[in-house]
């Protein structure tokens, strides 16, 4: 079949190259699919079935593209662009050598390409591109997230997920990214792209199952008092985890909340979701609807009906799952009881506290200072202990030193209470955004602040001396100094900040 002469421009030319090896990349994707024995990447669809399609059909688009434009052309010139063909005589040997060496690379060529163009985009996936690419940018991020429970899920399967729509806007999200990385024009710590989180149900939910959610948990919160001593004293709490669904068991506790029997709305009066007025509670088997409004800073009717409600779901309370940074004392308190960073070195746990809360520059100079306050402080106030012990100081000192590292990072300006954390209520207002005894509906109902709602202490107090309970309701807290009843009164974060008082 003899092509027309309008096809003969280098447009309807390029056309067809993109035709040709968009069609080749597609067949090779789609066999590497089916033959590699892993399960699919979230974009592997997105590519194969999206994108290199995409460009199969631009290249179809050029070639009547190019020949309209070369008629045109010819009716206005009289002369075609392309005039005469090389003649090409296989019988030649010379020539037939050349087109068996050219022939053969393109072939060559073409494959590595196109796996070098799968290899590239797999790289993309991976959680060292992720992390690793922008180091300084992402280094707390990436450094916190090696040490979370979810160290062996990938970023792109959270940050994500599968789907064209997401990749797109994460696609379109990250081209700002490289350019506030390129020009130094990140912000320091960079704010939590709240707005831009998929909903958990579309990720989260693929690996934890709600509905499956029942009974409760036995945690053990073991805290080293600031005096030289370092005093332990344990709390055994029964954590009222309970389910949204009747399925499993009775539906109650933490998970109440997961929009399975209940669907919770609400509105948030900051970027940061941490200043909420206004609760709704719908019962999805009634359909009975429940509004409640906070007391202490009420919204009017006009910015209620300006304002976005929000389904309540998991990252409202899990909102730091991957990236948890540490306090000095949660640090302090996970190192002591571990028997990293020895409890019995006098006033250990205060000195570390305080020389990990201290402001510094650089991590070098941080882990300068560290050595030298450790060392220091126990020359002046305890030098029997640095002479007899000097071998559980020098591991308390690196312990220190990797606990800063871990979760404190000066040229971005991160640490532990840069991000609020919701789980719970000891640091942050977490729970007591919502459960704070001010929030009433209508009728005078109130979102309960009983801590019993949530959990039972079954057991506190020091190790040898342990309170435990008599009953199902579980104990009265029993703060480990005598403060009399004002933590009754006073929300833990309040006076609980982490760092040295």
């Amino acid at each position: 079949m003899k092509l027309p002469r309008s096809f003969h421009n280098v447009i309807s030319y390029v056309g067809t190259a993109c035709t040709g090896v968009s069609l080749t990349v597609f067949l090779f994707l789609v066999v590497l699919d089916a033959l590699a024995p892993k399960e699919r990447a979230p974009y592997a669809s997105l590519v194969m079935f999206v994108l290199v399609p995409a460009v199969l059909l631009v290249g179809l688009a050029l070639i009547p593209t190019g020949m309209f434009m070369e008629y045109r052309r010819v009716q206005r010139t009289g002369r075609p662009s392309i005039e005469n063909f090389p003649v090409v005589n296989l019988n030649d040997p010379r020539q037939r050598n050349a087109f068996t060496i050219f022939t053969s690379a393109s072939v060559l060529l073409l494959f590595l390409s196109v796996f070098g163009s799968y290899q590239a985009y797999e790289a993309t996936e991976s959680v060292s591109f992720c992390g690793g690419m922008c180091h300084t940018a992402m280094e707390p991020e990436y450094t916190a997230y090696l040490n979370s429970p979810h160290a062996r899920v990938r970023c792109v399967d959270c940050h994500v997920g599968s789907g064209a729509e997401w990749y797109v806007k994460s696609k379109l999200s990250g081209l700002y990214q490289v350019y506030a990385v390129a020009t130094d024009a990140f912000p320091r710590p960079i704010p939590v792209p709240i707005s831009n989180l998929r909903p958990a149900q579309e990720t989260c939910e693929q690996c934890h199952w709600p509905q499956k959610f029942f009974e409760a948990q036995l945690r053990r919160q073991v805290h080293f008092l600031s005096d030289e001593e370092n005093s332990r004293w344990n709390i055994d709490l029964l954590i009222r985890t309970g389910g949204g669904g009747a399925g499993p068991g009775k539906v109650g506790g933490i998970h109440w909340h997961m929009n399975i029997d209940n669907k919770v709305e609400y509105i948030a009066t900051d970027e940061q979701r941490q200043v909420i007025p206004w609760v709704r509670m719908t019962n999805r088997h009634t359909g009975q609807t429940v509004e409640f409004m906070s007391t202490e800073s009420p919204l009017s009717d006009a910015d209620k009906a300006k304002a976005s409600i929000r389904t309540v779901d998991c990252m409202d309370c899990h909102n730091r799952p991957s990236h948890v940074y540490n306090s000095p004392r949660v640090a302090m308190n996970i190192a002591m009881a571990d028997g990293l960073i020895d409890p019995t070195l006098p006033s250990i746990k205060k000195t570390g506290v305080d020389l990990l809360t201290a402001t510094y520059a650089t991590t070098d100079e941080a882990t300068r200072a560290i050595q030298e306050g450790v060392l220091g402080f126990y020359k002046t106030e305890h030098p029997e202990v640095l002479r007899d012990r000097r071998e559980a100081v020098d591991r308390s000192v690196t312990e220190l030193q990797t606990i800063f590292k871990h979760n404190f990072f000066p040229a971005m300006k991160v640490r532990w209470d840069a991000y609020p954390n919701n789980i719970g209520h000891f640091m942050f207002p977490g729970c007591f955004r919502c459960h704070d005894g001010l929030h009433k509906s209508a009728d005078g109902r109130v979102i309960s602040k009983d801590c019993h709602s949530c959990h039972s202490i079954i057991a506190q107090g020091k190790p040898d001396a342990m309170q435990l309970t008599a009953d199902r309701k579980g104990l009265k807290f029993q703060h480990p100094i005598d403060i009399g009843d004002a933590w009754e009164e006073t929300p833990c974060y309040q006076c609980h900040t982490g760092g040295s008082p």
